[in-house]
């Protein structure tokens, strides 16, 4: 009962609390935070610190809904207290753990209302600028995870002004006036480090189990490229160096074992093996509780039935589960694209083309609003097969001619194959003898090119890794020489 005692009696209870955790006795810890938060609500300051403290407690038990309720109201109270610069730290730290939550739908009027507050607080520039970097770091991933690429690059650009202006500030010694104002998201040198952090992973490589699993991410999406450039013998033992690394860590196996099988999946339509295609995915499909990766691999298990042809009653089980049209099961942009795409490219085969343009057209319009150049171009040159079997020539070339030019740009060997010989079939069909002839010649180049790559694939040893769907990954199926993809070259 000691007046101006506050200060002590409050910082008691929050290390009396990180004791008790540290003890591993949260379920004691909670209580006597409750209690320090309900008396300490005439001190701004504190109030808000144990508000964050019994969040974060929360966070660690993996209870977010809690976590977030208590957020919330921190938010509340910064708010009626007159602290927007606080009350911004707590949304955003509420909005991050929507995002790891998946809760988007959420995340997106979250967002919109920290960046209006954001950009009306007035303050020390160094706060501004690290609510700026907090803010930015939430939207790239809200973005990536929305599916939602071209989105993305201005706030990149944002970011990385954000980082170059702290580090030219100086830090201003003047405390605020408000005290629910005395909190740092970061310190100014940990945001800086963002910049340096590329050229800092050639040096850490070989220590850190983080930048291992940083590397298997990379050559991930790097695998995923080489498929679709026409280099799928490269594709094959960069998927062999993945194994290779989670061979080194069970955990890092664990996490990735489900993306393996997906990108031998993937490598077997590339080479024309539905069969071993259909085992992969359904592999990774029973080793992955990840909703956005289980919704890509049931994409790419209905286009090998679609080309298997005989595969109906699976196949509509599988579109049942990832009907763009309603009830779709993940909030991807790109993801939900791809969807109507297949149900096109069924539709197609069925031969109902009114129903597969309407598809078709709808996967263009998400296609071009994000910039999603190979489900556009995969569209296009779909949509300018079925106006050529219509037999409306002008309509399959105004689609067909962009699909090749966008495709070159990628560059997509198996749309330039696709497109290629449909401009001859196109060309021949109209009298262009010329034209058709060039197209001809350019289908030939690019039919010798995946033959040559097709069958060096093939004749690797790693491509018996094609038959391996149990336990890790086969050792004697792993080169011991050619070319690895150190994360040195990659950067």
């Amino acid at each position: 009962q000691i007046p101006q005692f506050e200060d002590v009696k409050f910082e008691a209870a929050s290390l009396l609390s990180e004791l008790y955790c540290q003890e591993n006795s949260v379920d004691t810890a909670k209580p006597l935070l409750r209690k320090a938060i309900q008396i300490s609500q005439q001190t701004p300051y504190w109030h808000c610190r144990l508000l964050f403290q019994l969040a974060q407690l929360h966070t660690l038990e993996k209870d977010l809904v809690s976590a977030c309720d208590l957020l919330g109201v921190g938010a509340e109270y910064a708010r009626v207290v007159g602290s927007e610069y606080t009350r911004a730290l707590f949304l955003l730290s509420k909005g991050m753990l929507l995002l790891m939550e998946r809760k988007l739908q959420e995340v997106h009027p979250l967002l919109t209302l920290c960046g209006q507050i954001v950009e009306n607080w007035q303050g020390n520039p160094i706060q501004k600028e690290s609510l700026r970097v907090f803010f930015l770091v939430l939207q790239v991933t809200h973005y990536l995870d929305a599916g939602q690429v071209k989105s993305v690059k201005p706030c990149l650009k944002q970011l990385q002004q954000c980082i170059q202006t702290i580090s030219t500030l100086h830090d201003d010694e003047i405390l605020p006036s408000n005290p629910a104002d005395l909190f740092h998201w970061l310190p100014k040198e940990h945001m800086c480090v963002l910049v340096y952090l590329v050229r800092a992973i050639n040096e850490l490589l070989d220590c850190s189990p983080i930048l291992s699993s940083f590397q298997v991410i990379l050559l991930e999406h790097i695998i995923m490229c080489r498929l679709v450039t026409g280099h799928k013998a490269t594709a094959l033992q960069e998927i062999s160096q993945v194994c290779q690394l989670c061979q080194q860590s069970p955990r890092l196996f664990s996490n990735h074992a489900a993306q393996l099988h997906t990108l031998l999946g993937l490598y077997c339509i590339s080479v024309n093996c539905m069969d071993n295609a259909e085992a992969q995915f359904t592999t990774a499909l029973r080793l992955t509780t990840h909703q956005e990766l289980w919704a890509f691999i049931v994409t790419n298990l209905a286009s090998v039935y679609i080309r298997e042809g005989n595969r109906h009653q699976e196949l509509y089980s599988l579109l049942e589960r990832i009907n763009p049209d309603h009830n779709f099961p993940v909030s991807s942009h790109c993801l939900r694209a791809a969807a109507f795409y297949i149900r096109g490219l069924f539709s197609f085969f069925q031969g109902r083309y009114n129903e597969a343009k309407r598809f078709l057209r709808e996967t263009l319009k998400m296609s071009n609003a994000e910039d999603l150049n190979r489900l556009t171009a995969c569209s296009l040159v779909l949509l300018g097969h079925i106006f050529y079997v219509l037999g409306n020539h002008r309509e399959s070339n105004n689609m067909v001619v962009p699909a090749m030019q966008l495709a070159s740009k990628i560059p997509d060997m198996s749309v330039q194959l696709w497109s290629s010989a449909l401009l001859r079939d196109l060309n021949k069909a109209c009298g262009n003898a010329m034209d058709a002839h060039e197209a001809a010649q350019m289908h030939q180049n690019f039919s010798q090119q995946l033959l040559q790559d097709h069958i060096e694939a093939c004749s690797l040893p790693e491509h018996n890794l094609i038959t391996w769907t149990d336990g890790p990954p086969p050792v004697q199926f792993q080169a011991q020489n050619g070319p690895t993809t150190s994360l040195a070259s990659l950067l």
